[in-house]
């Protein structure tokens, strides 16, 4: 491992680019501590809190904390994936979008509306959720203040991110969320020590125990899966263009086991927390009857909120990979390349890969349940308030594992194998 660093670390190139990511994270984080003008930061402090709302947790937990502080990167990164989401699901729908994504002119379009939506986005999410939080202080102007300084805010996010993919190392958008998520494990593991320290008890102590322990494992248990692929064989008919012979060769396709990475759980705990996030904003004395049924039934740790997560979680699942993935297009594809499945022609190469993703679409659906469960499971079982969530240890993993496939890549263009070293 440290020979590995060292010799990445003598390449100038690959140390300009991890220099460079570095200071860019660190100025996102900079940022991210700066007060938004047109805040009431006084009732910001006495009420710094957001789990009455927990479409917010997700929010807080991408930013660092930086929403729960009120700071001018309170949106963070994530109007820009909601409005990535967004252009996403509309080039499907629409087959004008659609025709323009497949040109080199028309992706870059798509980006260029995808950055308009984005700030338009964070500005109507920020005067939303801070008014209904009761934090803008009186006055029209500090209504455009907050918009305009958090949706500079999450402008200035996206920018960060579009530099570091572009000049630095790993996916920026990516690490942006890594960092926050980072921030907020290593806030709640240093709270977790105080308040043991601070009680002197056994069971703070056992506590902190039992959420390191299970970071660890979560942590092993996700990195095992998300390296997990199914390899499908591959023949390649062999081809003769000229004097050359081309294929006869035997390979295989990887596909993830889970290819659909934390959207699912992110989709699921959204659609879960909007209802009752919006009931409260309309409703924050809770008089009417469905702001009291949903507090009292769907709050987060109770039976059914579990059952319909679970569900949620495994729907998206499908829904995305069926997206994501089309069995189609790839058997056309395999078939353009004159490359056959062993055992499998024609139509049969499509029902095979269809058979082979619903099997990896359940078991991913599955395995995501579970994983959004342990932390519940964990508070209900034994008491042990974790402060991190399922999707937080799959993205911080994800990214992780991304950050590395790319620095790996860097050093095999320069004929040096990361894997010999032991840096993977």
């Amino acid at each position: 491992m440290i020979e590995s660093i060292r010799k990445m670390w003598k390449i100038e190139e690959l140390r300009r680019k991890i220099l460079y990511t570095f200071l860019m994270l660190v100025l996102f984080r900079l940022v991210g501590v700066i007060p938004c003008p047109g805040v009431d930061v006084a009732k910001v402090m006495s009420q710094n809190n957001t789990s009455s709302l927990p479409l917010l947790e997700l929010v807080n937990m991408m930013t660092g904390n930086a929403f729960s502080q009120m700071t001018l990167m309170a949106m963070g990164i994530t109007p820009y994936i909601n409005a990535s989401i967004i252009m996403q699901l509309l080039t499907i729908a629409i087959p004008a979008l659609e025709r323009m994504s497949k040109e080199d002119d028309g992706r870059e379009k798509i980006n260029r509306i995808t950055r308009y939506v984005t700030v338009g986005l964070a500005a109507l999410q920020a005067i939303g959720l801070v008014r209904g939080m009761g934090y803008i202080k009186d006055g029209w102007l500090n209504y455009v203040l907050v918009g305009v300084s958090m949706a500079g805010g999450t402008a200035l996010a996206m920018w960060i991110g579009e530099r570091v993919t572009e000049k630095g190392v790993g996916n920026g958008v990516s690490l942006l969320i890594f960092v926050g998520i980072i921030s907020n494990l290593f806030n709640g593991i240093v709270a977790g020590f105080n308040t043991a320290t601070t009680t002197g008890t056994t069971s703070g102590w056992v506590n902190l125990i039992v959420i390191v322990v299970t970071c660890i494992l979560m942590t092993v248990i996700v990195t095992f899966v998300e390296l997990g692929e199914r390899r499908i064989p591959l023949q390649i008919a062999k081809q003769v263009k000229g004097r050359r012979v081309y294929g006869g060769q035997n390979t295989h396709m990887s596909l993830k086991v889970v290819s659909v990475g934390v959207l699912p759980l992110i989709f699921a705990y959204s659609f879960l927390a909007f209802p009752g996030t919006i009931a409260q904003l309309i409703d924050p004395k809770a008089e009417g009857w469905f702001t009291q049924w949903w507090t009292r039934n769907m709050y987060t740790g109770s039976v059914w909120y579990m059952i319909i997560s679970a569900l949620l979680i495994i729907a998206f699942t499908f829904f995305y990979s069926s997206i994501s993935f089309d069995p189609k297009q790839q058997a056309e594809q395999l078939q353009q390349q004159g490359a056959v499945i062993p055992g499998q022609r024609g139509k049969n190469i499509q029902r095979y890969l269809q058979t082979i993703m619903n099997r990896l679409n359940l078991f991913a659906a599955l395995f995501l349940a579970v994983l959004a469960a342990v932390p519940t499971l964990l508070l209900r079982l034994a008491g042990v308030q974790v402060p991190f969530a399922a999707s937080s240890i799959l993205i911080a993993v994800s990214v992780s594992l991304e950050t590395i496939r790319t620095i790996q890549g860097e050093m095999s263009v320069r004929g040096i194998d990361m894997n010999a070293t032991g840096f993977m």
